[in-house]
């Protein structure tokens, strides 16, 4: 037997533009429900009050966080800058402090030689600066940046502070070496201003710790000689210029001989701080006696000069 065939329904189909037609109609129909009516505020504001709404403020305020975050992060990049710019500041202004620190110091140690210059007014003098020194705490040598081509020779004189600090002892074409009095291999003829006594101040590293300066032979049967009498050197010395101040009596002492009498020295001159220097570039041999003369007569220091040793030694002391 042949099978059954059923024969196909047609299926309906609705042409395009009547499809397009009855749309329109109806999204006119709707426009004008919409405009003339209230049939669909309710839905609509139904819709908005639940979905919309609460999606608008989700969206608000994760806008109001992203943009409460991002002033943060500028105002701390600003914060940043700023505190890079407040420390280089800084580093600047520390900078500059220690170079007014340095400027000052450099003055009064320029004005403390122009203050000792004009006490030594009758002596030709060479600034210089200290460029190197020997291991340890005191200036016993020492070099400075001045040499033969700016005229120095050996045993000049050298002074700074309130008095002697020692004579140049090797030069070189723009450098100096120059041993001072507390050196051990130092002997200096010196006499005491008061009393015209003279006596041998030698150097020693161990007692200028105590900041003093030992010194001999002294002849003063009459007990002339006072603590804190001016010390000078004196005209008999060979390498030295005289008037020059050496110290201030500090202790005596009558040696086992009892013909002569020993002590120590305070010194005028700070040992332990030492910068720049001046060098008297006249030497002994060549400095006529009216000179010499001079030189003691310009030897006028004050109780001041007096005072401010004793106070040195005390601070040396604590």
């Amino acid at each position: 037997m042949s099978p059954i065939i059923k024969p196909q329904r047609e299926k309906f189909t609705l042409p395009g533009k009547y499809l397009l037609f009855i749309l329109t109609i109806i999204c006119c129909i709707l426009m004008v429900l919409t405009f003339t009516t209230e049939v669909f505020n309710k839905p609509l504001n139904y819709i908005v009050g639940y979905i919309i709404v609460p999606y608008q403020k989700g969206i608000s305020a994760i806008g109001s966080y992203l943009s409460d975050k991002k002033e943060s992060l500028v105002n701390v990049y600003d914060l940043i800058n700023e505190n890079e710019e407040l420390k280089n500041r800084i580093a600047e202004l520390e900078d500059e402090n220690t170079k007014l620190v340095q400027d000052k110091y450099e003055l009064d140690s320029l004005k403390e030689l122009y203050e000792l210059d004009m006490q030594y007014e009758s002596y030709d003098k060479i600034g210089a600066k200290i460029i190197y020194k020997d291991a340890g705490n005191w200036f016993s040598t020492f070099i400075v940046d001045k040499g033969y081509k700016d005229g120095i020779k050996p045993d000049m004189n050298v002074i700074c502070g309130n008095g002697l600090v020692g004579r140049i002892s090797v030069v070189g074409p723009n450098w100096s070496r120059i041993t001072s009095i507390i050196s051990d291999n130092s002997n200096v003829s010196a006499t005491v201003l008061k009393s015209q006594d003279n006596i041998i101040v030698t150097g020693n590293l161990e007692t200028i710790e105590s900041n003093s300066i030992p010194f001999s032979q002294l002849l003063d049967e009459e007990d002339k000689v006072k603590e804190g009498d001016k010390i000078v050197t004196s005209s008999i010395s060979d390498k030295y210029l005289p008037g020059i101040l050496i110290g201030y009596v500090q202790t005596i002492t009558n040696d086992p001989n009892n013909l002569t009498k020993s002590g120590t020295i305070l010194p005028a001159v700070d040992f332990k701080h030492i910068d720049n220097v001046l060098i008297i570039t006249q030497l002994k041999q060549n400095v006529s006696a009216e000179e010499m003369k001079a030189g003691f007569n310009t030897l006028t220091f004050s109780e001041e000069a007096v005072n401010e040793a004793e106070k040195n030694k005390d601070d040396e002391g604590k």
